[in-house]
């Protein structure tokens, strides 16, 4: 409210900033939308991203090396680190000083790729994404604590892009125009409805040994563990395919321990006969990278399930929409209307 009354000031920097943030606490899939873009960005431009680095056990500043663990930089930034080495990831729980400081580098981004920070207004982003889920749809919802909402309803008015996550594949064009009605969107946002699609599980131990979902996965019962914020999407594709399926779910951005790694096994060790895999997300597998728990993970016939995002239509436009800011710095557009 201070900084919608412009009592408290936003502080700007002179370098593209795209936001990627949401109105609800977890489980939109705001993570690989960040990949989308660091895909999308990282052969034409320099980028970073930058994060809070949640449940990390440091503090303040840090860029991510080739040695950082998820208890470093936190899950999120560990993975766009793993999937993309020479990328410049860094996590900040001061925005306005994790761009100082990202600008201060030698070599400096001409982009920044801000995760979850939507609700951080003491740095004023160029480029706003605000990803909301299909099912979960922000509109439908209310403030914590009585829903899952971090801030009013009206806060979508400072998004200059909305994203409808996790549309299911039998949304048809009507379904997509009365959500249109629902949301109606301000002149100046644009809207896009993007899906998850899953990849070929791959060896946690050994990323080449793979299991392809729709000609192999039939034949395979499944342990699957998340410790994500909505799980439900994966664990109902992994029903879909696989001979059967039971899921131990941990709170979001879980750390692991050795006791649950040994649960783990148990429900493994329960199911009877052969062909049986345990299944996580790419995220948690983050969390398992602890050296701690190397050993007994992998006793584990451990695989991970990437997941990326693509869009149901007007994917041209959107991409363009983004290169086109990052080009010129002309995305014009009228806040708060």
């Amino acid at each position: 409210m201070l900084y919608d009354w412009k009592i408290l000031k936003s502080k700007s920097f002179n370098v593209h900033t795209i936001c990627v943030g949401n109105l609800a606490v977890g489980g939109t899939g705001k993570t690989p939308h960040i990949e989308y873009l660091i895909n999308l960005l990282k052969d034409q431009f320099s980028i970073a991203t930058l994060s809070r680095g949640y449940k990390r056990k440091t503090n303040g500043f840090m860029i991510a090396d080739e040695n950082s663990t998820a208890l470093d930089i936190g899950d999120e930034p560990l993975q766009y680190k793993t999937k993309n080495p020479g990328l410049l990831v860094s996590v900040d729980a001061n925005r306005p000083n994790g761009v100082k400081n990202l600008l201060a580098l030698l070599n400096p981004p001409t982009v920044i790729l801000l995760d979850d920070a939507f609700q951080h207004r003491a740095l004023k982003c160029e480029l706003n994404i605000v990803v909301s889920e299909y099912n979960n749809i922000y509109l439908n919802d209310c403030m914590l604590p009585a829903g899952n909402l971090r801030e009013s309803k009206r806060g979508i008015n400072r998004a200059d892009i909305i994203i409808i996550s996790k549309t299911p594949d039998r949304v048809n064009a009507v379904d997509i125009r009365n959500f249109i009605k629902d949301i109606r969107p301000l002149s100046h946002q644009k809207l896009f409805f993007t899906w998850l699609k899953y990849g070929e599980l791959k060896g946690f131990k050994n990323p080449g040994e793979t299991v392809e979902t729709l000609s192999d996965l039939f034949r395979y019962r499944i342990v699957v563990f998340t410790g994500i914020g909505n799980p439900e999407p994966m664990v109902t594709y992994l029903k879909e395919y696989g001979s059967s399926v039971k899921h131990i779910q941990y709170p979001d951005h879980h750390t692991f321990t050795l006791q649950d790694i040994a649960d783990i096994r148990a429900a493994l060790d329960a199911i009877e006969g052969g062909n049986k895999i345990v299944v996580t997300t790419e995220k948690d597998a983050m969390r398992l990278k602890d050296p701690d728990l190397q050993d007994i993970v992998n006793t584990l016939p451990l695989f991970v399930l990437p997941i990326e995002v693509d869009f149901k239509d007007k994917e041209h436009e959107f991409n363009e929409t983004i290169i086109n800011y990052v080009r010129t710095n002309k995305f014009y557009h009228k806040k708060y209307s």
